[in-house]
């Protein structure tokens, strides 16, 4: 079964349509990588999968389970926060909140989800210790052991993205999503979040990654989606996408990198 099915999703804003009768699927501890020029979806669409923006038509799965059917879909979802959790975003400009540490930032959203719970009140150091303890493990993963009680602006940009991609891991996702993670930053950075990307493929993370690393796109997916104009244009293999482009339209935008 695949773990997400995306089917027919459509966006517009306003008259401007976006995403125009977007599918695809992926199997559990799959990478797919989406790419296109700026303006082409790809932003949009990772949005809609996250909620962050509703669809207006079209239909999302995860593990079977339908979290969307614009045909039955209400304006106001009171499940939304519950269908997010399915998803991680790891945004490009990181997102961090500048008055906490890199380990109370992993920390924050699993207690406020641990504050609903009914037994918190008698659980809560208990539940604290645990938070605390997965936030150290994630921490020590994306290797800032010794980063943990510093503040964002403490940090260079590549940690902040990894101390990003430890507080998405640490609400258990089905499913990580990357927006263009490494765009932001300068090319020596850049290799740290690739490397612990890298980390994640090998330890069969499902992940949907927005992305302009070519090389990085090619080594670690699964899946490559080119995206024009709100519509895929192609999609297979890398080594069919990214190697052997049927399209005009994929060749073209290629030959931008062939010569970085």
């Amino acid at each position: 079964m695949a773990i997400l099915e995306a089917e027919h999703i459509c966006k517009s804003f306003g008259k401007t349509e976006v995403l125009k009768d977007i599918s695809f699927s992926m199997e559990q501890g799959q990478a797919l990588s989406i790419i296109g020029s700026s303006g082409s979806g790809k932003t949009t669409l990772l949005r809609c999968l996250n909620f962050l923006e509703t669809p207006d038509a079209g239909v999302i799965r995860v593990n079977g389970e339908t979290l969307f059917d614009g045909k039955t879909a209400k304006k106001k979802d009171r499940n939304i926060r519950k269908k997010r959790l399915h998803f991680g975003l790891v945004f490009q400009s990181f997102n961090l909140f500048p008055q906490y540490t890199a380990i109370e930032n992993v920390m924050l959203a699993k207690e406020l989800l641990a504050r609903e719970r009914p037994d918190y009140k008698e659980k809560k150091r208990q539940l604290r210790e645990e938070i605390r303890a997965q936030a150290e493990g994630l921490l020590k993963q994306m290797g800032l052991s010794d980063r943990m009680g510093s503040y964002p602006h403490q940090l260079s940009g590549g940690q902040c993205q990894r101390v990003a991609i430890a507080r998405t891991l640490a609400l258990e996702p089905d499913i990580l999503c990357f927006d263009e993670p490494t765009s932001a930053l300068d090319p020596e950075l850049t290799g740290e979040v690739l490397k612990v990307m890298r980390q994640l493929a090998q330890r069969d993370m499902t992940m949907v990654i927005v992305t302009h690393e070519m090389a990085f796109a090619r080594d670690v997916s699964d899946q490559v989606i080119f995206m024009d104009g709100g519509v895929i244009v192609e999609q297979g293999t890398p080594e069919e996408v990214l190697n052997a482009p049927k399209e005009e339209r994929t060749r073209q935008f290629l030959a931008r990198f062939s010569d970085r």
